[in-house]
């Protein structure tokens, strides 16, 4: 008790830095997700597949160029029907971001092994100023 007393800076430090790493989880940005030039890289480099699963009016409102839409609610089922090559990366995509990193379990269940959620979604994508298409 005397070390937590006499060394409070430090203990507050590490409380600091928890939260803080808390809070990039829970903002979409935890393990395994993607930031917008992670993601052009490999959509570049790895010809990766771009998944919104947002509802079709979010879709049609603005989403990543060239992908595809999938609803989270249908993605069990369409998924192997839409990205057929399970070795090609997978990049899910939503509007914040909560809905696709549930979508990377269902993908990662289905055997798509690399993939990955956009951090922050499509908001985090146009920040990048990153291009949008409407439909």
């Amino acid at each position: 008790m005397n070390f937590i007393i006499d060394n409070w800076y430090l203990f507050l430090l590490a409380l600091a830095s928890g939260v803080l790493l808390l809070m990039s989880v829970l903002k979409g940005g935890g393990p395994g997700a993607l930031s917008a030039a992670q993601a052009v890289q490999l959509i570049n480099r790895e010809k990766a597949v771009v998944i919104d699963v947002c509802e079709p009016d979010e879709f049609a409102a603005g989403h990543v160029g060239g992908a595809k839409n999938i609803p989270l609610g249908q993605l069990q089922e369409r998924l192997p029907q839409v990205a057929k090559n399970k070795a090609v990366p997978l990049i899910l995509v939503c509007a914040k971001g909560a809905r696709a990193s549930r979508a990377v379990g269902i993908a990662k269940g289905l055997g798509y092994d690399k993939a990955q959620a956009l951090a922050g979604g499509l908001g985090a994508w146009r920040e990048a100023s990153m291009p949008v298409e409407k439909s």
